[in-house]
């Protein structure tokens, strides 16, 4: 049984230390992305977390976590905008009925569909 709570324990530390770091990476992440703080404030928050972590750490969540969300939230957002656009060009959807109808008109023209596709495609275009 020893060696079960031993496991537990150690399980449990390399769960905390890697929470623990993964904190770390957030927070040096977000002190690049942040466009407003002065370079050597940046290297003075960086020098306090590699000396002094936990207490760096926890004093940045507190009196920049405001911040962080915001910063976060801008980019999530930016990110969800440029993929949106990225998905729209590639899927076409910004084509308006007029453009629909006038490719469809220059597949007719040149012998690639017959008149009935032709009017299909117009009417799908349409609405």
């Amino acid at each position: 049984m020893d060696n079960f709570w031993d496991l537990f324990w150690w399980f449990l530390w390399v769960w905390v230390f890697v929470a623990y770091l993964m904190v770390l990476f957030y927070i040096v992440a977000d002190l690049f992305r942040d466009h407003t703080l002065n370079g050597w404030w940046k290297a003075v928050w960086i020098i306090f977390l590699i000396f002094f972590p936990f207490i760096t750490a926890l004093v940045y969540m507190i009196a920049r976590g405001r911040g962080m969300a915001e910063r976060s939230g801008r980019e999530a957002a930016q990110i969800r905008t440029a993929q949106d656009d990225y998905i729209r060009s590639v899927a076409g959807a910004s084509a308006s009925p007029t453009d629909e109808i006038a490719k469809a008109k220059a597949l007719l023209d040149a012998g690639t569909i017959d008149e009935t596709e032709f009017q299909a495609l117009k009417a799908k275009a349409m609405g």
